[in-house]
């Protein structure tokens, strides 16, 4: 990670972006964010590589995405100046989802057009090899649940790969072994029709946040260990009387477990609230974020700024947050990045 010193301060920190390379991009960017203004300036392209939608960064720094390779789809490793260090692709379109498993050294994809699991096994010059693959099967009562969408596969408090399953509007709870074998431990159904997209655990309650993508709400779940959940509130994105087409993308939560962040694309903004004491939600303020499409967005290390990233405007915007009171106050919107769909800093 590129740091600059400055009157004994950090002051700039590298970002990452995944994009589409549909219309003008060219892979992975990277630019630099000073944590004093909260500008971005400087982009430049870090890596070619056909739609790195999702990044993940190991703990060398390795960074793994999404990726492509003579026309099939799944995941690529590259080194942290940007050389490629392998491709494990197949038949089919690419994976939408990365995580990193340290502990076992391992590598999660989820494949949201298969409706696929995927393990890969880390080796130590950062590449990977498949493991392990589980297909999902099923559908929901939406016109967009016809078959099953896998959109995350990432880790529970306890050590337990968890993955979120936009078409059968599951949760399904997986034990891993040492080689990266899935063994399935329980399953949680959402709301008919909701489209479980992404989830995120407290820090500190046995509480974690479902967002869902088809009916744009917040599903939050206490959770027992060991893959089993229990609804305990469900809860709007939208502003009420909002009836124009939403899809809900992102789901983020401070540091210091006391507000959560998710953003929609069509109403184009971010919700922000407050965490209650048992864990609930309350609504603070929904925001716009002046672009089209925030597919992502993440709050800045030191969790005084939230950028948001634009799939369709090309832009980055960048939000001033006061750590007291959880909300926003836009700075700027006016960084161009090519069809942003993730950014990242790095671990």
């Amino acid at each position: 990670m590129e740091v600059y010193f400055f009157r004994g301060m950090y002051m700039k920190k590298t970002v990452y972006f995944g994009t589409y390379t549909r219309r003008i991009s060219q892979g992975i960017y990277k630019a630099e964010f000073d944590t004093e203004t909260g500008q971005l300036a400087n982009l430049e392209l870090f890596a070619a590589e056909p739609s790195p939608t999702y990044l993940a960064f190991d703990k060398d720094q390795h960074l793994y995405t999404v990726g492509s390779h003579d026309g099939k789809g799944g995941i690529a490793a590259f080194k942290t100046d940007g050389s490629l260090i392998n491709h494990v692709v197949e038949e089919g379109a690419p994976h939408c989802y990365v995580a990193v498993d340290e502990k076992r050294s391992l590598v999660y994809g989820a494949n949201y057009h298969k409706g696929q699991v995927l393990v890969y096994k880390r080796n130590e010059d950062g590449s990977l090899e498949l493991a392990d693959k589980v297909q999902h099967e099923g559908h929901g009562p939406h016109e967009n649940q016809t078959s099953p969408h896998v959109h995350f596969t990432d880790l529970t408090p306890d050590q337990y790969l968890v993955t979120c399953d936009l078409g059968t509007d599951e949760v399904t709870t997986y034990d891993v072994d040492s080689e990266g074998k899935l063994s399935p431990l329980a399953t949680y159904n959402c709301n008919p029709g909701a489209g479980a997209r992404h989830l995120v655990f407290h820090h500190h309650y046995k509480i974690a946040y479902l967002i869902c993508e088809l009916n744009s709400t917040i599903e939050v779940l206490i959770y027992d260990g060991v893959g089993a959940f229990e609804r305990m509130q469900t809860i709007s994105t939208l502003p009420e009387g909002y009836n124009d087409f939403n899809g809900t993308a992102a789901i983020r939560l401070s540091k210091d477990g006391k507000y959560l962040y998710a953003s929609n694309r069509g109403h184009d903004s971010i919700a922000v609230y407050r965490i209650l004491a048992d864990g609930s939600l309350e609504l603070l303020e929904i925001v716009p974020t002046h672009g089209q499409n925030p597919r992502d967005f993440d709050l800045s290390p030191d969790q005084e700024f939230l950028i948001a990233v634009h799939q369709d405007s090309d832009n980055a915007t960048v939000f001033k947050r006061n750590p007291e009171t959880g909300r926003l106050a836009e700075l700027s919107n006016d960084f161009h990045v090519p069809e942003a769909v993730c950014i990242s800093f790095t671990n």
